[in-house]
């Protein structure tokens, strides 16, 4: 099924549930570019390779040919965020129950935002719209398993891999210039850095850009009284609109987030910068081949550990990693129950 924007702007104009649905996944959007795409350009910005405005709009634009691309290769993971959760039943409530859950993405990610912390909003959405699914079904009925099961293994690969790739490439890049003069190498390894940040960028909206999409398509079918979604072709109005609201969100507050991951959590070297961003990349490229939805934040900052690790395990700021890992750990049951509250108030009460 395809999607014409006029015949979307129809649907949205003429529900007003709709329509804050709309508006809620695009302020969800905006907040991933405002709290975590940023993770995507943080190193080469603390490394000075590219001026934050520079990096910024780059960010955007490697971000749309992201969901561009992989939404034609496979959109899978757009199909995966899509499937996990279980809105059948009274199709007013399920699109309330939705709202509830993007409504409760958006105050623990601006709420992570404030403290600094990069935290994931792929698994603040699959969490809170986990939590939605079990308030709107009163049960485990509204999550489907075999969905979970692929963020389970998403959450370990973004982890495991980041770190790991992140030390591998670190020490070969070292060792492959170990006799270079850093004086003259340092301009190739900013051109480096340059196409790792906008390898990262691509790969975020490839990964990040098809799950907010997958609940936009989501919320247009339970409005037009559709359980299933079935086979959806993803418009590309609606890629370009997703990239550009998550480019907008990232050039209006992405500092904080930047200066966790890039220069407090570990200080890097310009090498080290490429070696993160272009471990980072190859693991979401890795997972979005498979249609695994996996957290760009988790993918980025063990990416970046990884490197600190090669210098020595000190060299890694563990006060921020520590708020980090606590953010991360709290986030499905602290962004759930907040889902499901919000849910079953929302449904009371409209």
């Amino acid at each position: 099924m395809e999607f014409e924007f006029n015949w979307f702007l129809g649907q949205v104009l003429s529900s007003p549930v709709l329509m804050i649905t709309v508006l809620l996944t695009l302020g969800v959007i905006f907040v991933n570019g405002w709290t975590d795409a940023p993770n995507s350009i943080a190193t080469c910005i603390a490394t000075r390779a590219m001026s934050p405005r520079a990096a910024i709009l780059m960010s955007a634009v490697f971000n749309f040919f992201g969901v561009f691309f992989m939404s034609i290769i496979n959109a899978t993971v757009a199909m995966t965020i899509k499937n996990m959760v279980n809105f059948n039943g009274k199709h007013d409530q399920a699109l309330i129950a939705l709202c509830a859950a993007l409504f409760a993405i958006i105050i623990w990610a601006t709420s992570a935002w404030y403290f600094g912390i990069p935290t994931s909003e792929s698994h603040a959405l699959i969490a809170g719209i986990s939590g939605a699914a079990i308030a709107l079904q009163n049960g485990f009925s509204g999550i489907n398993g075999a969905e979970w099961i692929k963020v389970l293994i998403g959450l370990v690969l973004s982890t495991v891999l980041g770190f790991s790739s992140g030390f591998i490439v670190a020490k070969l890049t070292a060792f492959f210039f170990r006799n270079a003069d850093r004086r003259k190498v340092q301009g190739s390894f900013k051109n480096a850095q340059i196409f790792g940040a906008a390898s990262m960028s691509f790969m975020h909206g490839a990964q990040d850009g098809q799950k907010f999409m997958g609940v936009m398509i989501l919320g247009i079918f339970l409005a037009n009284g559709s359980d299933t979604t079935g086979d959806v072709v993803l418009p590309l109005w609606m890629m370009l609109l997703c990239s550009i609201v998550m480019g907008i969100g990232t050039s209006v507050g992405g500092y904080r987030i930047i200066k966790s991951v890039g220069m407090d959590m570990v200080k890097l070297e310009k090498y080290q910068g490429f070696s993160a961003d272009l471990a980072g990349a190859a693991c979401l490229l890795l997972a979005s081949s498979y249609g695994i939805p996996v957290s760009t934040t988790h993918t980025k900052t063990t990416a970046v550990m990884g490197v600190g690790a090669t210098k020595r395990l000190s060299a890694v700021n563990f006060s921020v990693v520590k708020d980090m890992l606590l953010t991360w750990v709290l986030t499905f049951p602290g962004c759930g129950l907040i889902g499901f509250l919000l849910a079953k108030l929302f449904i009371k009460i409209f």
